[in-house]
């Protein structure tokens, strides 16, 4: 199953949620417009590689784009691929913005950035030595998705469930549909490998947990843990 939209009202307007939607999407349509080439050489030069950000190596100068200390964000905003995109922004769409109501602007970004480099931390860490380079905003978002399970578990999220040729679609506790989530981050994290390249299971796990332990320190003190839905403020 997969989220479609939550009946999570917010109070303001999430601006910063829309600005990294929009700033994903445009980064997204300039890579294809280097063709596949260019498109590699910017997951290099602006993509987290853990063999260079931990000092075991250093790019060729015609890819360096950046700083490397910088590439802990520049590769948030990097996608692989059309899905990849559409996936990341599905869940930021329908779930960012509660979370940008609990916290505010500022602290949004803060708190997303902050989830992404500990995602990223946990996917490189396990393998410093690892030239593949990390780029996504999923480790971002799932810090996102953590702090959301314990804000609003009770929150109803509409998923879409396909039965062959059908798609049933039904209203279920967001506790559900993040917990699931998490749970098959973890499983499929069991027989990855940090070395190879793919889907980065750790970073997923590493952001995830980070929301987790964050969310308390960067909500509002007038939002509750564990309700049900946002209280307009």
């Amino acid at each position: 199953m997969f989220p479609i939209h939550d009946d999570n009202p917010v109070s303001i307007t999430p601006y910063v949620t829309y600005a990294l939607v929009g700033a994903c999407v445009v980064v997204f349509l300039w890579q294809l417009s280097h063709g596949p080439q260019g498109q590699q050489a910017i997951a290099y030069g602006l993509g987290l590689v853990p063999a260079v950000f931990f000092g075991d190596r250093t790019l060729p100068p015609e890819l360096v784009m950046v700083p490397t200390g910088l590439t802990l964000v520049t590769s948030m905003f990097l996608h692989g691929g059309f899905m990849h995109l559409l996936g990341n922004m599905l869940y930021l769409w329908i779930f960012g913005n509660n979370i940008e109501d609990a916290m505010g602007h500022g602290r949004f970004i803060a708190f997303y950035l902050l989830c992404g480099a500990a995602a990223a931390l946990a996917q490189g860490l396990p393998n410093p030595e690892s030239p593949i380079p990390m780029i996504g905003a999923s480790g971002a978002i799932s810090g996102v998705l953590g702090a959301y399970l314990l804000l609003y578990p009770r929150a109803r999220v509409m998923v879409a469930i396909p039965f062959g040729f059908f798609i049933h679609t039904v209203y279920v506790p967001a506790m559900l549909v993040l917990g699931l989530w998490f749970v098959i981050q973890i499983v499929s994290s069991l027989g990855a490998s940090p070395e190879e390249g793919g889907v980065a299971w750790f970073a997923h796990i590493g952001g995830f947990v980070a929301g987790l332990v964050l969310i308390p320190f960067f909500r509002h003190r007038d939002v509750p843990m564990w309700q049900q839905q946002r209280r307009r403020r």
